[in-house]
This record gives C-alpha cells, sequence and structure tokens, in this order.
C-alpha cells in the first residue's frame, strides 16, 4: 500500500513536461497553448463547442468541461437588445465556461493548479456523487485524499439494512475536500495553469482520431464527450503515468451533432464494468468516480439525466489516432469530413507513443542522449500493439466478455478494454452471441471478438506502413520531414515494404499470443496445472460444446467444477457422480426442454477425462501443496480463478433503476455491487449453506445477485445509446 502523502485533487502533482501529452503532440491551432485557451474561453468560447475539422497536423484540442443541456437555449437576458447574435453567443457561453478563481480545498502542499468556475448562477446545478471507486483509488491514485466522500455515499448494502454506525463527523476540511473532489470531476470547476512564472502550463484536452465503425471508414471522430482533466504521476513510480478523463463533459469540436452527455444508465454500466474486468484480470481502463447532474436533461430514446464518469488510464490513445494521420484515399463515407494526411505529425504521434505510452525496451531514440539518428521503432510499435491486444481479447474469450462495438476508435494502443457500451457477460453459452442489437450481422459476436482485433491492427499497420518501409530502406528512424520530398509512387513503395515487413509476422504473433493466453486462463479456470497440447481439444472445447448443447450457464458451471472430485468417476461412487451431474444440469434456465439422458452421457463422457487427467497432476499438486489435501486445494483454486458473482445483464438493469428511482439508497445497492464486482471470487451469499432459510436479509440477497436472474433477461442486448 502507497504510504504516499495524501492531497485534494487540486494539489495531485503534475509529471513532468516530458511525460506530458500536449507538451510533446501539436495542438490545435485555435488553442495552441492554455495561455492562448483562456483567452478562446473569455472571447469566443463557441470555437469549443462547435463541432469542426482540426488542422492536419493537430493532435489534440484544448477543450473545458461544460455538462449542460444541448443544443443550447442561447437569449438575450431581460430587457437586452441584440444587434449582433453571434457575439450573444458568445457572451452566453462565456457566463457559463470556468473563468472565475476560487481557492482551492485545503493542502499539505503547494499546488500548482489554480481552480476556476463559471459565472455565479450561470451554470448552477445540484451534483451528485453516486460512486466512487474504492479499488480505482488504492491502485491508480492511492495520493488523492477524497474528504468524507465514502461516508457520504453511505454503506454498501442490497437490503437496505445496513446502519452507519461508525461514521465519524466529517472536519470542516473533510468536507471541503469532498466538495472540491465532486466539482473538478462533475465539470463543474476547471483545473488549469496559465502563470507565466510556473515550469508547466496546464490546461484540459480532448484527443483527435478517425477510425472505421463496422467496417466502415467514418472520418473524423475524437473525443466528442471525453476530457482529459489531469495527469499525475504514481507515486510508487514516476514513470508511471495516470490520466484523469472526463466522461460526458459536454461538447467538443469533435461532438458532431451530439450533445456531448452521457446517461446514469450508461454511466453506471462503464463505472462497474472497468472494476469488474480488472478484478478478473483483463487489461482494461479504470474507474473512479460517478457524479450524478440530475436537473441536465438528456435526450436519448426518451429524456434521461446526465451523469459524468471519470474513468482513469496510462493513455486513452487509440487505434484510430494513427488512423486519422494517414486516411484511406478517396473513400466515400458518411461522417462530418476528414482531413488529407499528415506524415510529420504520424511520425510525432508514434514517437511519442512508442517512448512514452508503450515504453518499447531497447529503442534508440532521435535525439535521446544528443543522438541525431534513432532506431527504427514503426514495426516494434505495431506489434507490441498486436501483442497486447490479443492477451486483451485472450482473457474477453476466457470470461465470456463481449464489448459489443470493437471499431478500429474504440481499441486501445494499450491493449486496454475501452469504452464501455453494449457490453454483456455470456449466460447461457453461445458462442454466436450477439450482444449490440444494433450489430444485425453479428460482426462483434462473441465468437467474432478475436477477428475484429485483428481487423484494427490491420488498420493500424496500414497507417504505419509507409512509415515502416521507409525506416526498412534507410536503416534508422525517420526524422522530420521524412516524406516531404517522396513522390506518390515513393510512398506506394514505402507502403508495400512496410506491409511486406510486418504483416505476417503481427498477424501470427496475434493469433500465438491470443492462443497461449486463452490455453493458460481455461487451463486456470479447469484448475490444471500442467500445459499439455492437446488441452483444448480435450478439455475446453468439449466442455464449452455441452454447456452450448444443452443451454447451460457459462460462469456457474465453471464454478460448480470446484465441487467435483475425480473418485466420482470410480463404479462405487456412482451415486456422487450422478447427484454432482444432476447439479450441473440445474444450470440451465430451460429445465423443460434439456435432453437429460443426453446431458447425462455427455458429462459422465467429459468427467471421466476431466478425472483423469486431474490424477495424472495429483503428484504435481502434492509437491506444490507440502501433501495437503489435493481435492480442497484443487477446490480452492478452482472457486479462485471462476467468479460467484458476474456483472449480468439483469443485475446492471436492476442497480440503474435502483439509482435512478431513489439516488439514496441506490448508490448503496450501487457500492455493495461495486464491492461484489471488485471481489468477484467471494463465496457471496453464503455459497456453500444449501438451505437459505438462517440467512439475513442481506446474504439472501447477495445469493441473489449471484444468481443468472429472470429468463426473459438472458442475452439481454443493449444499444449503443448513451
Amino acid at each position: 500500500m502507497s504510504t504516499a502523502v495524501k492531497v485534494p485533487i487540486s494539489a495531485l502533482p503534475l509529471p513532468p513536461s516530458t511525460h506530458i501529452l500536449p507538451q510533446n503532440l501539436t495542438p490545435d491551432p485555435h488553442t495552441p497553448s492554455p495561455t492562448a485557451f483562456r483567452s478562446i474561453q473569455k472571447e469566443r468560447p463557441s470555437i469549443q463547442r462547435r463541432a469542426r475539422l482540426l488542422a492536419s497536423p493537430a493532435h489534440y484540442s484544448h477543450v473545458s468541461p461544460c455538462p449542460i443541456a444541448f443544443p443550447f437555449k442561447i437569449v438575450p437576458e431581460e430587457g437586452e437588445t441584440v444587434e449582433d447574435q453571434s457575439a450573444l453567443v458568445e457572451r452566453w457561453l462565456s457566463q457559463r465556461e470556468a473563468l472565475h478563481e476560487r481557492p482551492n480545498a485545503p493542502s499539505p502542499v503547494q499546488s500548482v493548479l489554480k481552480k476556476y468556475y463559471p459565472e455565479e448562477g450561470k451554470r448552477d446545478q445540484h451534483l451528485e456523487l453516486i460512486g466512487l471507486s474504492e479499488t480505482g483509488l488504492r491502485d491508480c491514485v492511492p495520493h488523492l485524499n477524497v474528504g468524507n466522500a465514502f461516508d457520504s455515499l453511505g454503506g454498501p448494502t442490497l437490503a437496505s439494512a445496513f446502519e452507519d454506525e461508525d461514521r465519524r463527523p466529517a472536519s470542516v476540511e473533510d468536507i471541503a475536500v469532498r466538495q472540491e473532489l465532486i466539482e473538478v470531476l462533475s465539470g463543474h470547476a476547471t483545473l488549469i495553469n496559465v502563470d507565466e512564472g510556473s515550469d508547466i502550463s496546464w490546461a484540459p484536452w480532448s484527443l483527435r482520431y478517425s477510425g472505421h465503425q463496422f467496417g466502415v471508414w467514418a472520418g473524423q471522430l475524437g473525443d466528442g464527450r471525453a476530457i482529459s482533466i489531469l495527469a499525475t504521476p504514481h507515486p510508487d513510480d514516476a514513470e508511471q503515468i495516470v490520466e484523469l478523463q472526463l466522461k460526458g463533459a459536454g461538447r467538443t469540436p469533435f461532438s458532431r451533432s451530439a450533445d456531448g452527455l452521457a446517461v446514469v444508465r450508461s454511466s453506471i454500466r462503464e463505472f462497474l464494468c472497468g472494476e469488474a474486468l480488472h478484478a478478473l484480470g483483463i487489461p482494461t481502463t479504470r474507474s473512479l468516480s460517478l457524479i450524478s447532474l440530475p436537473a441536465t436533461p438528456v435526450i436519448r430514446e426518451s429524456t434521461e439525466s446526465a451523469c459524468v464518469l471519470t474513468r482513469m488510464a496510462p493513455s486513452f490513445i487509440r487505434i484510430g489516432n494513427f488512423e486519422a494521420l494517414n486516411p484511406p484515399a478517396n473513400m466515400y463515407f458518411f461522417g462530418g469530413g476528414q482531413q488529407d494526411g499528415d506524415w510529420d505529425a504520424l511520425r510525432v504521434l508514434g514517437e511519442w507513443v512508442g517512448r512514452r505510452v508503450l515504453k518499447l525496451k531497447n529503442i534508440k531514440w532521435r535525439g535521446e542522449d544528443g543522438a541525431e539518428d534513432g532506431n527504427p521503432w514503426g514495426k516494434t510499435l505495431v506489434l507490441e500493439v498486436a501483442r497486447r491486444n490479443a492477451k486483451m481479447v485472450a482473457g474477453w474469450q476466457a470470461y465470456g466478455f463481449m464489448h459489443g462495438v470493437i471499431n478500429t476508435d474504440n481499441v486501445s494502443i494499450l491493449g486496454l478494454t475501452i469504452d464501455y457500451g453494449p457490453y454483456a457477460f455470456m449466460d447461457v453459452f453461445d458462442k454466436y452471441h450477439i450482444c449490440n442489437h444494433t450489430d444485425g450481422e453479428g460482426r462483434y459476436s462473441y465468437q467474432a471478438q478475436p477477428s475484429m482485433i485483428v481487423y484494427a491492427l490491420r488498420s493500424l499497420l496500414t497507417s504505419l506502413a509507409p512509415l515502416i518501409g521507409a525506416e526498412a530502406e534507410l536503416g534508422k528512424a525517420v526524422s522530420p520531414g521524412w516524406a516531404d520530398e517522396a513522390s506518390k509512387e515513393k510512398m506506394d513503395e514505402w507502403r508495400k515494404k512496410g506491409l511486406e515487413l510486418a504483416k505476417e509476422e503481427m498477424e501470427i504473433l496475434t493469433q500465438e499470443t491470443c492462443g497461449v493466453e486463452y490455453g493458460r486462463l481455461m487451463r486456470r479456470r479447469l484448475a490444471l496445472r500442467r500445459t499439455d497440447k492437446d488441452d483444448e481439444s480435450r478439455l475446453s472445447r468439449p466442455m464449452l460444446n455441452i454447456l452450448s448443447d444443452h443451454k447451460l450457464d457459462f460462469h456457474s458451471t465453471f464454478r460448480r467444477l470446484a465441487y467435483f472430485r475425480p473418485s466420482m468417476v470410480q463404479p462405487s461412487e456412482k451415486e456422487a457422480l450422478e447427484t454432482f451431474i444432476s447439479s450441473l444440469l440445474t444450470l440451465t434456465p430451460d429445465p423443460e426442454r434439456l435432453e437429460r439422458g443426453r446431458a447425462v452421457e455427455d458429462w459422465k463422457k467429459w468427467l471421466n477425462v476431466y478425472a483423469s487427467r486431474i490424477e495424472s497432476e495429483r503428484d504435481e499438486w502434492t509437491r506444490a501443496n507440502g501433501g495437503t489435501d489435493v481435492d480442497a486445494e484443487r477446490e480452492k483454486a478452482t472457486k479462485a480463478a471462476n467468479p460467484r458473482f458476474v456483472l449480468r445483464q439483469w443485475l446492471l438493469e436492476e442497480v440503474i433503476k435502483a439509482v435512478e428511482r431513489d439516488s439514496d439508497s441506490g448508490k448503496r445497492i450501487l457500492r455493495k455491487v461495486l464491492q461484489m464486482a471488485c471481489n468477484p471470487f467471494e463465496p457471496w451469499g453464503a455459497e456453500d449453506m444449501p438451505d437459505d432459510t438462517e440467512l439475513d436479509v442481506e446474504t439472501k440477497e447477495e445469493r441473489r445477485y449471484c444468481g443468472m436472474g429472470e429468463r426473459r433477461m438472458l442475452g439481454f442486448q443493449c444499444s449503443c445509446s448513451s
């Protein structure tokens, strides 16, 4: 656990300038610096809120959070005569910009950043903290003081029977720290530094990117409702930068015709799943906070209320950031337009990502230690991104997670699960399942996910192929202006060479890495100690076929295998085996359709193979555990790899409705569900007590939350609307 001094959010230390994205990438010419951005906020704030194409070299634009209803209702004040409509728009927006300084919360260290608010009365709105992640806080920003924020949420409970007997009285300082946290993470207050004497200037930003959506080129996309407000070094490792990003923070230049907002429903889903996937060991962005803006309407299929999620990652750069700088030529598409490519901007982005984000090894960077030339890095970058995303998607497949929208702009350079939309965890196993009801063709179905990651990686390679080809010819890293004098024929030659050098190797690496990681995770789920080359053909795949054929629940079945003993397949244990198989067959939502005789025979055949494999490892278990009870150790290992609690669709819908119905009790339920999601392998609901008559109300609710839920919600599909 970190022993760093805890400070309010306004006093979090900033990284050195070499590690700050806006100080190393190319800004939007309209907002070339935080100082210039302040002038924009005062005089021409519409530049931030108006959808527009950025200049070709630009990687990002400075923009401040402003989560207000859209379309904006801009009307003159009472008695005001309007002669210049554009001046009215700028004045109206400027009044809602964070331009007015207020003191920071008390801190044990001096803050570099200053805190600014909108004009009094112009953007006043109720801000309610409804979620705060203890694990996200612990892992990513352990030096952040949140005051009495957790006390304000109330104790975690599903049954509303929790009494906050131990809540200590809050100090004035704790309240001030909590209030500042809420105001900053809701987008109401903004942290900025434009002091001329300071080493580091600072202002929030949104990234420009493009991408393929459902296989179709979409042109410029970008952070249409996401704004990065802070970055801070982890107190235990100064090279590990944690970026804090608000999702649903209002319009940016990339919002197109959208409002830049997010609703409570989708925000709760992402808040929970970021932490749930981390608990399962799957790479992901992390969640910090969830702040409701109940008086801010958001129009979706119906009118909902706004919510701002704070998520964290070392970087939010995606494959689409590279695609934006080398877009497909002569591509007809529906979208907001697309700039011409910019070869030098591609180089700048690649150098930054390779050196500071991926931290590629064994690369001497151009300019490092005074060196004029550097090592080629383009191909190495593509292969590293492939390796990371292959491991990520293997985790998805092994744990039955379906993302739903694997567009190239939703694929992280770091191999993190990002942009949670209509995701789902597998209920009854169906490899063809589609979790997104707008995905009519099943492009992003469960079984297609590894192929879609390969598709995204090919898009990354296509973007970097000319640079890779040029580096191969030069024998060193490309330099500024590397393509300025190159003819179209030369660029085509480099592109072809780059694809030849990297495409096959990238695809083989992706497939092999995914296969090895998937095999490792499936062996872990089956509590196998040894790696046999036929594990998938003899055990994993046949078991999944049984689940599919007999419509059995994916996660519950794996968890139930913890109670299997290889001795059950012996003739003398016939009754025990039949009892165990009967318990497996209860894990179907359609018992009346179950072909029981065939299912029993299928399980007997598989369990005999499984028992034989377990017995062949008994000596390895004995050596590893000092001769203790092997079956007990296997049970423990199985439970440690197979979640008792799964973030199912029915459960998410129930939590969302509880928060929307009554936030006071709803946020306690949300806190308890987050606690369960962060500890999914615990025996929630007194798992080993068959009889529930003696259980208290809270434990009974835990047990219900670990169940499959109503049959009508199994395989429930969500939309992309959020």
